[in-house]
């Protein structure tokens, strides 16, 4: 019951984020056109549906943290594992409800989103086409109204007059535009809003005759018109209607289109491509090379056909260079002329077809991608909710702190593959689904792995643990430290430490000779080290140094302190299966460079196994001269 509110508080709040961005956006095609709520809302209504793809699956991923991380931090979670209920088990109801989310978001992938792109599109192309609404502002110049130039100096924004205006109508191809004065002003459109009425009280209408729009007249070119009014009305055509475009043209993009109508265009796409490249070997096979035509167009069984043309034979040998030297200057340009238009000729030709042919290829892609997506919508909603239900039981973190910040940062992850796919596929760097699929293919083994952490209540996020895999991983040096005991339960018995140390020479002794040369090639990377020795070893010197750790000597504990710390690093032993190290072996770069830092740490281990035997000889020293005091007390 957790879960279903949080997603739904989730995903209004990604979708609301989103329309900002979208408002954003195209907030310089919106703002300034006079458009009324009711096609403001519709058209958010539409970029809103627009937007689920990509709000859906950013908000199953924060519900699914939020819900696991709140059930983790009230230690819910613990209290089912420890009656015997699995993470799984807790899951398999959400499970089965972001399933059946998924299903859901297909169809609307593939009905309902084509029809709301159609409908968001036209609305956005439509607004882009209106003209902007009429603003009028005092001390500027406005030549918002087609062929009229307006100055205003003040203007009273309670009944809408206008103050000291000066109009410069240059509609009319004139050097000497039309001027009109007037005390005061007031605009308005007509009902239908198809032009401006613009009223003038006191004014001056100035007009060069012979230059304005009555230059035909015979009046002659030095005639000059002055007219005072006391009020006059013009009138301006000017369209700030709004009109919806029609959209049948946004229903043949694949944006408009489902998976039957898609499958369609590619099919049709592909049959125009494969035409237009048979019809471009064919004219290639026809054309003359050299001006000597091979292939030829014959009609057999009323079916034309391509066969070759008989060679013709020639009985003396031509020298086209003197043939060529033979012709005059004129002759030699009329030559050179003709073969650069034909070569011009060709070549603009080639030219168009190809881009004819890339313009179909780059729309064939994009319908391709389009139905790609039709799919991985419903299995990034999958894979977001396997990210965050274990992710959150990891973390043990609910609330909108530490969830929004990994949420973020997963999705801007996702975010980044997955432009960079579409990218890649839009442009034919690699095949569409390659590239559609990419961030699936990648997020998809994150999703398992931290699912199976979760399971087995892997420490994922504890620093301990990744210190320890990367020292494992590197063969970083671990040093050793000791501190005296104030509390001893169980003393040190200098018999009992000096037997182990001899057990501890001994094994070391053992290791060292079994293994007293370097590794070949083959067999480091086949076999390596013996892990189950080594791990006995480290253990047994663990096992020496926690002794030791007992002794009322301060000098036993410095010693104790200089055992090194026998590691399991990676590099050891790198494969329990002979036939991948020999795999690694015939990969030659990758093999070598194992075998080289492998043999390394190696040679360090010996050497740490070797001063073991060393620390032990002196602590046993110790022994002895503490056994000598002993004795002459």
């Amino acid at each position: 019951m957790r879960f279903f509110p949080q997603l739904c508080m989730t995903f209004f709040i990604c979708l609301f984020i989103l329309m900002m961005q979208f408002l954003f956006r195209y907030i310089n095609d919106l703002v300034g056109k006079g458009l009324d709520m009711a096609t403001l809302g519709e058209l958010f209504f539409y970029a809103a549906c627009s937007m689920v793809p990509m709000a859906l699956p950013l908000a199953i991923l924060l519900a699914s943290l939020m819900t696991f991380g709140n059930l983790g931090e009230h230690v819910e979670l613990t209290a089912l594992k420890s009656s015997g209920i699995s993470l799984i088990t807790v899951m398999k109801p959400l499970i089965v409800f972001v399933g059946l989310i998924a299903v859901g978001a297909f169809f609307f992938q593939n009905d309902v989103l084509p029809k709301t792109q159609v409908q968001m599109w036209t609305l956005l192309f439509s607004a882009r086409e209106k003209s902007a609404s009429l603003s009028i502002t005092p001390g500027e110049i406005n030549s918002e109204i087609p062929g009229f130039n307006v100055y205003v100096k003040r203007k009273d924004k309670v009944n809408d007059m206008l103050y000291d205006v000066i109009i410069y109508d240059v509609s009319s191809a004139s050097n000497y535009p039309r001027i009109v004065t007037a005390d005061s002003a007031k605009l308005n459109y007509t009902q239908d809003k198809k032009h401006i009425l613009l009223k003038l009280y006191h004014g001056n209408w100035y007009e060069d005759l012979g230059q304005g729009g009555t230059s035909g007249s015979s009046f002659g070119s030095d005639m000059f018109r002055r007219e005072t009014y006391h009020d006059k009305v013009i009138l301006i055509s000017y369209d700030a209607t709004f009109t919806k475009m029609d959209d049948n043209a946004m229903r043949s993009q694949y944006i408009g289109k489902n998976i039957k109508e898609l499958n369609h265009s590619i099919d049709s796409i592909r049959a125009k491509c494969d035409s237009v490249g048979d019809d471009i070997g064919k004219q290639l096979k026809l054309d003359p090379v050299c001006g000597v035509q091979s292939k030829r167009v014959v009609v057999k069984d009323n079916k034309p056909v391509l066969e070759a043309v008989p060679e013709v034979a020639v009985k003396h040998n031509v020298n086209l260079d003197s043939l060529f030297d033979a012709l005059d200057n004129n002759g030699k340009l009329s030559v050179v002329a003709q073969a650069l238009q034909q070569a011009t000729s060709a070549m603009q030709n080639t030219d168009f077809k190809a881009f004819t042919m890339a313009d179909d290829a780059k729309n064939m892609r994009r319908h391709q991608i389009e139905l790609q997506r039709k799919f991985t919508l419903s299995l990034a909603c999958l894979i977001f909710f396997f990210l965050g239900a274990p992710l959150g039981a990891i973390i043990r973190k609910g609330g909108l702190g530490m969830p929004v910040v990994i949420s973020v940062l997963l999705f801007i992850f996702y975010y980044i593959i997955e432009n960079t796919g579409y990218k890649m596929g839009r442009d034919g760097r690699w095949p569409v689904w390659q590239g559609i699929w990419l961030s699936s293919a990648i997020l998809l083994p994150l999703g398992v792995f931290l699912t199976y952490k979760a399971v087995n209540d892997s420490a994922v996020f504890n620093p301990d643990a990744w210190r320890i895999f990367f020292r494992r991983l590197t063969g970083m040096h671990v040093t050793r430290k000791l501190e005296m005991k104030e509390v001893i339960i169980n003393e040190v018995d200098i018999p009992v430490a000096t037997a182990r140390l001899l057990e501890l020479k001994s094994s070391c002794s053992r290791f060292l000779s079994r293994y007293h040369s370097r590794q070949g090639y083959l067999d480091y990377l086949m076999h390596g080290y013996d892990k189950k020795s080594l791990r006995a070893l480290s253990q047994q010197v663990e096992d020496v140094v926690d002794y030791l750790s007992n002794s009322r000597d301060q000098l036993v504990i410095n010693k104790a302190m200089d055992f090194p710390v026998i590691r399991q690093l990676l590099t050891y032993h790198l494969t329990n299966y002979p036939k991948l190290g020999l795999a690694l072996a015939i990969v030659f770069p990758v093999g070598v460079l194992l075998y080289i830092v492998g043999i390394r740490h190696q040679a360090n281990l010996k050497r740490d196994i070797a001063q073991c035997i060393k620390v032990a000889d002196q602590v046993e020293a110790i022994f002895n001269g503490t056994d000598d005091r002993h004795q002459s007390n």
